[in-house]
């Protein structure tokens, strides 16, 4: 179902998200805890904090090449908690109360995953759409 949130949709076209300069990131989701409501969440208040497993560090070399938004692969350290099966992208303000989420992501490699304590990592897609498109 990997699709963008309809609120981070309307925050490319506000100008309320930067792909270029804003901190983007990504966080490991356990789907029992969370049940993804596109057309309505808006931000990082609407992820129940159990639903949360590990948070990447900010994404570098950002592209957004003819509406493809695409970045370096990510790591995420030394990981533990509860399965996840998703990965959420969003704008990392400071504030979970305006920070917007932007795409949502349950069919990639290495979906799902258990975290070992170990580091997981992301490896974006390198077909046509890279993370998403607009």
């Amino acid at each position: 179902m990997n699709s963008l949130y309809d609120k981070g949709r309307e925050g490319f076209l506000g100008g309320d998200i930067d792909w270029d300069a804003d901190d983007i990131r990504v966080i490991l989701v356990d789907t029992n805890d969370y049940i993804v409501d596109l057309a309505n969440h808006e931000f990082l208040t609407d992820v129940p904090g159990a639903a949360r497993v590990a948070v990447s560090s900010s994404l570098t070399s950002k592209t957004k090449t003819a509406g493809i938004g695409d970045a370096a692969d990510i790591t995420f350290s030394a990981v533990t908690g509860d399965p996840c099966e998703a990965e959420i992208v969003y704008q990392h303000t400071g504030v979970e109360g305006t920070s917007r989420l932007i795409a949502y992501i349950d069919t990639a490699t290495g979906l799902p995953v258990t975290p070992h304590g170990g580091d997981i990592n992301t490896v974006w897609d390198n077909g046509v759409n890279k993370i998403f498109k607009l």
